[in-house]
């Protein structure tokens, strides 16, 4: 699941399925959660402590090897995780081509990983023991027989009753081969999030429904789905190449333009309820990506994944008002979420008339210069984003002489 790779996949694929092969669940579906932090700070473990009552399962990332074969482990605090009570799934993630010469080395290596990661849980929890493996290998459609082959070796290998499960891509829905996966396996997570050109978004609901319902058709084992819980920016060379994909951390490098890409909550609830009105056989659950942190500016907060879980989003309520600044007649322009859930943006915040001068910041633009006296000042969204529950942001400035303090907000 490694965002770059995944942005960069193109595929297209067709609507298909039998209406008899649908189904209305009849208990809701079954929630698991990716960590996918390579450093487990404080707020991860406290995010897992807090939602492992929502958690059916943790797929955890062990280990990722890169290219060249070399291998990066994350040091899982073990005592930590396994306190929460929850099933956990070591996720390996491969990099690079995977052909014939690689597959029998991989397999050891993997069962290294394995092996070590079952001592430190028998150490940390006497009695605990891994429930499953998962590899995550965003393998090309054209490579699918090879990639079956190294999964009926590695199968081989696992003892049970370790569970065997991978992350699938829609691209391979365009081969003959797809089938060949599933033997060795005990489930699937086809991943709908991230896997097409950025240009296209993160994530779109109506394709991804059209995916899932394709491979619950096609593919004869247990599956579930995985959904985005976090943003992205993504930016391009003044050539139009992808410059850079940008998750926790900003990055600088030269890039021309930039978007910022996400996945509302409510969009995702309504894909949600899609699912569960007529779900595709063999749906039993989504994995989410990945795990919310109070730390993590580029996910949803996690009262807000706990929201959309439950079913339902509480109405959000957004407001602006003039802050008066140090300075006489300077304000501060400022948006406050008063609800227990992240809010959109809106898209405007028209400024008092008393206003004669502002600027937007923080992802807000000047929109109009106030032509007129009766022409309030606007100050426009730039792209989207959230504002997280029962918080504050600046979005700009402004000068004004003896402005009322509340300011109209147009979602």
């Amino acid at each position: 699941m490694r965002l770059l790779a995944a942005l960069l996949l193109l595929g297209v694929v067709t609507l298909s399925g039998s209406a008899s092969r649908l189904r209305a669940t009849t208990e809701p579906l079954a929630h698991d959660a990716y960590i996918w932090q390579r450093v487990w700070t404080p707020p991860v473990i406290a995010a897992a402590r807090s939602s492992a009552d929502i958690v059916r399962t943790w797929r955890v990332l062990l280990a990722e090897a890169d290219q060249s074969g070399h291998w990066a482990d994350v040091a899982v605090p073990w005592s930590d995780l396994l306190a929460t009570g929850r099933p956990v799934v070591a996720v390996v993630r491969i990099d690079g081509r995977l052909d014939e010469v690689r597959v029998g080395v991989l397999v050891d290596q993997i069962m290294a990983k394995v092996a070590s990661a079952s001592g430190a849980i028998a150490s940390a929890q006497p009695g605990g023991a891994l429930a499953g493996l998962e590899i995550d290998y965003d393998c090309p459609t054209s490579r699918l027989t090879t990639y079956a082959r190294f999964l009926a070796q590695l199968r081989s290998h696992l003892p049970r009753p370790l569970t065997l499960s991978i992350t699938a891509l829609p691209t391979w829905l365009d081969s003959r081969a797809l089938e060949a996966l599933a033997p060795p396996l005990d489930e699937i997570v086809l991943q709908v999030h991230a896997v097409e050109d950025p240009r296209r978004g993160l994530f779109d609901p109506v394709r991804a429904e059209g995916w899932v319902r394709e491979f619950g058709w096609r593919i004869g084992r247990p599956f579930r789905v995985a959904l985005p819980v976090y943003d992205v920016r993504v930016s391009w060379h003044a050539d139009g190449r992808l410059a850079s994909v940008e998750g926790e951390a900003p990055l600088l490098n030269g890039a021309r333009d930039s978007a910022l890409l996400g996945a509302a909550p409510a969009t995702i609830l309504r894909f949600l309820h899609t699912l569960s009105a007529a779900a595709p056989q063999g749906l039993v659950g989504i994995a989410w990506f990945r795990l919310p942190t109070d730390a993590d500016r580029r996910a949803w907060s996690l009262a807000t994944w706990r929201a959309v879980i439950g079913g339902a989003l509480p109405p959000h309520r957004v407001s602006a008002a003039l802050v008066p600044t140090e300075r006489a007649g300077l304000w501060s322009v400022a948006l406050s979420n008063d609800g227990a859930t992240d809010a959109p943006l809106p898209r405007q915040v028209r400024l008092d008339k008393a206003c004669a001068a502002a600027d937007g910041a923080n992802g807000f633009r000047l929109k109009t210069a106030g032509v007129g006296g009766d022409r309030p000042l606007v100050l426009e969204a730039v792209g989207e984003g959230r504002l997280r529950a029962h918080r504050r942001r600046v979005i700009g400035w402004a000068r004004c002489s003896q402005p009322g303090s509340e300011l109209d907000v147009v979602e």
